[in-house]
C-alpha cells in the first residue's frame, strides 16, 4: 500500500512474497487533445484588472485553450485516449483498466472514466477516476504501474489526465483567471523489457495545507446550495504565494529523494516534464532541481495550466517533436492541491507506431460530445 503521508519508491524488477517477479511496465503511446478555441491574454486581462504584459511576465503565458459550451471533460478524455492507444498500437477490448486523473469531472457522480470507457468500447476495463487535483496524472500513472506490474499476460492500462478548469474560474480574479485552459493528455501501459519503462516513482500529500487550493462549494461540506452560488463558492480558489512556498519547499526534496531510492544520479536525468502551473516558478525552481544533464520541457505558453492534463500533453508534445531518444531517463512530476507531489521517472521506450506530427494532432476539429 503506499502510504498518503510520505512518500513511496520502488525499483525494477522486485519480487512478490509469492515469488512471482513484478514485470516492468512501460509508456507505450501518448496522446492529447486540446480544444480549438484559443483564448488570448486580451481576451481575459481586462476583466481581470491586468494587462497582457502583466501576465507574460508573472506566468509566461500568451495563451490557452477553451472547451466548446457542448464539450465535457470526458469528450477531451476520450479524444486524447484515441491518440494514445493508435500509437500504442492497442485496441480498447485489450484495455484492462482505464483511470481519468481529474478534479473537473462530467457529473459528481457516476465517474468520467465509466462514461469515457463506454466512448471508446473498452468493455473489458474496469474504470475510476483519481483526484489528487494537478497531481493527478502521475498518482494515476503510479496506480495503474501497480496494479499491471503483478499480474500475469499482456495487459495493458490507460491513464488519461483531463481537466475543464474554464468552467470553475471568478474570471474576476486574477490570481487563478489568467492561469488555467482546458485540455487532456493519455498514455498507455503495458509490458516492456526489464531494462526499459517506469522503475520509480513517489507520491507526497501535506494534508495540514489542504486549504491553499479548493473549490469550497458542491460536494458534502458545502452543497453547492443558491446562497453558496452567490457568494462564489463554486469557483477555484489558490493562494499563490503559500502554494508557490510549497512547491519550492517540497519538489526538490521529493525529487532528490526519488533519485537516491532509485539510485539514480542526477546527471543521469535527460529530460523533465513537470505540471505546467507557471513558467516563471519553474524557472525560479528549476536549479534547485539539481539535474544538470537535463532538458526541461514546457508548453504554458501557449496552453496555460491544464491541471491533471499538463503533464500528459507536455509529454505527448515533447515526444512527437522527437525530443525522446531509446533509453533517456524522464521524470515526470507534479504537485498541486491536497497539497500533493507525484513524481516517477522511466527509461524510456520507443513507441510501436510514430503517430501523427504535433501540428496535425492540434489542429483537429472538436470530438463532439454524446
Amino acid at each position: 500500500m503506499i502510504p498518503s503521508d510520505g512518500p513511496h519508491s520502488s525499483s525494477q524488477p522486485p519480487t512478490l512474497t509469492t515469488g512471482v517477479t513484478i514485470r516492468s511496465i512501460g509508456i507505450l503511446g501518448t496522446g492529447a487533445y486540446l480544444p480549438p478555441t484559443e483564448v488570448s491574454n486580451e481576451e481575459i486581462a481586462e476583466r481581470a484588472g491586468v494587462t497582457d504584459e502583466w501576465i507574460v511576465r508573472k506566468t509566461g503565458i500568451r495563451s490557452r485553450r477553451r472547451a466548446d459550451p457542448g464539450q465535457a471533460t470526458s469528450d477531451l478524455a476520450a479524444a486524447a485516449a484515441v491518440r494514445a492507444l493508435e500509437q500504442a498500437g492497442v485496441g480498447p477490448e485489450e484495455l484492462a483498466y482505464v483511470i481519468v486523473a481529474t478534479s473537473t469531472p462530467d457529473h459528481p457522480q457516476p465517474s468520467t472514466a465509466s462514461i469515457v470507457q463506454h466512448r471508446l468500447g473498452a468493455v473489458n476495463a474496469a474504470a475510476f477516476d483519481l483526484n489528487a487535483v494537478c497531481s493527478g496524472f502521475v498518482y494515476a500513472l503510479t496506480v495503474a504501474e501497480r496494479m499491471l506490474c503483478a499480474e500475469p499476460g499482456e495487459r495493458y492500462g490507460l491513464v488519461i489526465g483531463a481537466d475543464i478548469y474554464s468552467r470553475i474560474l471568478d474570471y474576476s480574479d486574477r490570481r487563478t483567471a489568467i492561469l488555467f485552459g482546458d485540455g487532456a493528455g493519455a498514455v498507455v501501459l503495458g509490458p516492456a523489457p526489464n531494462d526499459r519503462g517506469v522503475f520509480a516513482t513517489s507520491l507526497l500529500t501535506r494534508g495540514d495545507q489542504h486549504e491553499l487550493i479548493s473549490v469550497p462549494a458542491g460536494g458534502s461540506r458545502i452543497p453547492a446550495t443558491a446562497q453558496a452560488l452567490d457568494e462564489g463558492l463554486q469557483y477555484f480558489r489558490m493562494d499563490g504565494r503559500r502554494v508557490r512556498e510549497f512547491v519550492q519547499d517540497n519538489l526538490p526534496g521529493a525529487v532528490a529523494e526519488l533519485l537516491a531510492g532509485a539510485g539514480l544520479a542526477p546527471q543521469e536525468v535527460r529530460h523533465v516534464v513537470a505540471h505546467q502551473a507557471n513558467a516563471v516558478m519553474l524557472q525560479e525552481i528549476w536549479p534547485s532541481l539539481g539535474l544538470p544533464g537535463a532538458s526541461f520541457h514546457l508548453a504554458l505558453e501557449s496552453y496555460g495550466n491544464t491541471g491533471a492534463a499538463s503533464v500528459p500533453i507536455t509529454l505527448d508534445l515533447a515526444h512527437r517533436e522527437g525530443a525522446f531518444a531509446d533509453g533517456d531517463v524522464v521524470l515526470l512530476t507534479g504537485f498541486g492541491g491536497g497539497m500533493s507531489v507525484g513524481s516517477a521517472l522511466t527509461r524510456w521506450l520507443p513507441t510501436r507506431h510514430a503517430g501523427p506530427p504535433r501540428s496535425a494532432v492540434y489542429a483537429e476539429a472538436p470530438v463532439q460530445s454524446r
